[in-house]
């Protein structure tokens, strides 16, 4: 459901520069039904927000992972209708984690210009905590993740101390990296090693190693998917009806 932080904002133009992605690309993606159709403005110009921001990634994203459009569009139709950009660059910053080499390198200039505002140094201290970008190189040069950036560009105005932002990085490596153990060890036990033990045919071993790797998208949308309904519960336990208000950790 659209917030007022989803309010569209941006002409194709602007969406394209800011997606790092073409025209045409929007333009095909609505086409498919992968991408919401923007709200139509004064003098009928179409106008995007987060929201479209946080799609093309996760897109961008699976398309990175080796998914075909018809998987995609299956993978996003599982998907909630209720979630917002924040939602959404989270799953991409999760599916993101199966490729952690996909950081790209620019200029300051051209962070800015992907940020869509002036980035003050402690914008930029505030964004490394976040994981969106390291410093490399000269002081002008970064790496960056896309995904990562979109979301952490979004956080930039909310009253979080510098601190928080690192104490809660931790506890999310911390947490997602066991998650991820146990769920390595659940698969390679229960599913892996008893197919390798009764297939005799080595292509078919090899066939169905390379048919695993696509189902890590699938288990990342599982575990967002439930930890979005966990925090949600959370939230309304500390904090009762105001956790229901809009703007929370569903967007509702």
């Amino acid at each position: 459901m659209a917030t007022e932080a989803d309010e569209p904002t941006l002409t194709v133009d602007e969406l394209a520069a800011r997606a790092g992605v073409t025209v045409r690309t929007i333009r095909f993606y609505g086409t498919r039904g992968l991408l919401p159709p923007p709200a139509i403005g004064p003098r009928r110009i179409g106008r995007y927000g987060p929201g479209h921001l946080s799609r093309l990634a996760l897109i961008e994203e699976l398309q990175h992972q080796g998914m075909t459009l018809a998987a995609i569009e299956r993978y996003l139709e599982r998907l909630p209708e209720d979630l917002n950009a924040h939602d959404l660059a989270i799953h991409r910053a999760l599916v993101a984690s199966w490729t952690p080499d996909s950081a790209e390198e620019t200029t300051r200039a051209e962070l800015e210009r992907r940020a869509g505002r002036a980035l003050s140094e402690e914008d930029i201290d505030r964004l490394a905590a976040m994981g969106a970008l390291q410093r490399a190189g000269g002081p002008a040069d970064f790496r960056i993740d896309p995904g990562l950036l979109r979301l952490g560009v979004q956080l930039l105005d909310v009253p979080i101390a510098y601190e928080t932002i690192i104490a809660a990085r931790t506890v999310l490596m911390e947490h997602t990296r066991s998650a991820a153990h146990e769920l390595t060890r659940l698969f390679q036990e229960e599913v892996w090693e008893p197919y390798r033990e009764r297939e005799p045919d080595p292509a078919r071993v090899a066939a169905m190693e390379s048919r695993s790797a696509s189902i890590q998208p699938m288990v990342v949308q599982a575990l967002v998917t439930a930890f979005q309904r966990s925090l949600k519960e959370e939230l309304r336990a500390a904090f009762g009806a105001r956790a229901d208000a809009p703007g929370d950790a569903d967007g509702r």
